[in-house]
């Protein structure tokens, strides 16, 4: 949680994350033979988490497309927080190329003939835009070595305390993962404004995810 007590999205990313793991064990589509990527995610915060104590998570496959496949959660707080996700992930095989889906079991009837689109839809950065250094911790790996997706939204968070936008209302955060991150990496975050705040991840001389929030109109 943050001062406020509002839980953040990081920690949101690590609940949906756990559900999304014990769903794909349950249904045999989980580790070692399938290994899923996230490429794109939509975090609308419609009640912010606040003075919640219990979360319910519910998920479901939104829908499919030959080496992808959409899944949505619902979060319901205890004391009224509510928050609904959507995103696109990539399949892949034992190791690590993408791999066409084919029969996807139960996930093929929730989908029921919806499909999806592996599509980036956020901008690069200006040019000329300036950055500054977010560095990278041995704690921010995941199991395959690569920066867990929750340590975006960590730099997302700290990015919005320090330009004092309020997430007490409802808004709306976006995330593209283009390339993974690895601890070696000099990463710099790169923000500017378009009408909603954007937010770039920059190693190596290229973008590797960028992040967009606004607030929604309700």
């Amino acid at each position: 949680m943050d001062v406020a007590g509002r839980v953040r999205l990081d920690a949101v990313a690590r609940f949906l994350q756990d559900a999304a793991i014990d769903d794909v064990q349950e249904t045999g589509w989980g580790a070692p033979d399938h290994l899923w990527v996230v490429r794109r995610i939509r975090v609308d915060v419609l009640a912010p988490l606040l003075r919640d104590r219990e979360l319910e998570v519910t998920t479901w496959c939104s829908g499919v497309a030959a080496i992808a496949a959409g899944r949505r959660w619902s979060v319901l707080g205890d004391r009224g927080g509510r928050i609904e996700v959507d995103s696109i992930w990539i399949h892949l095989d034992p190791e690590l190329r993408p791999a066409r889906i084919g029969d996807f079991g139960p996930y093929g009837h929730a989908a029921a003939g919806r499909a999806v689109s592996t599509k980036l839809e956020l901008p690069d950065p200006p040019g000329g835009a300036r950055g500054s250094p977010w560095p990278l911790r041995s704690t921010d790996l995941d199991a395959h070595g690569h920066v867990n997706n929750a340590v975006h939204w960590q730099a997302v968070e700290d990015t919005l305390a320090r330009d004092g936008i309020d997430v007490t209302v409802p808004f709306r955060a976006e995330l593209d993962y283009r390339e993974p991150l690895d601890l070696g990496d000099g990463l710099e975050l790169v923000g500017w404004d378009d009408g909603r705040r954007l937010l770039a991840f920059l190693a190596g001389g290229r973008v590797r995810a960028v992040a967009a929030v606004e607030p929604l109109p309700w």
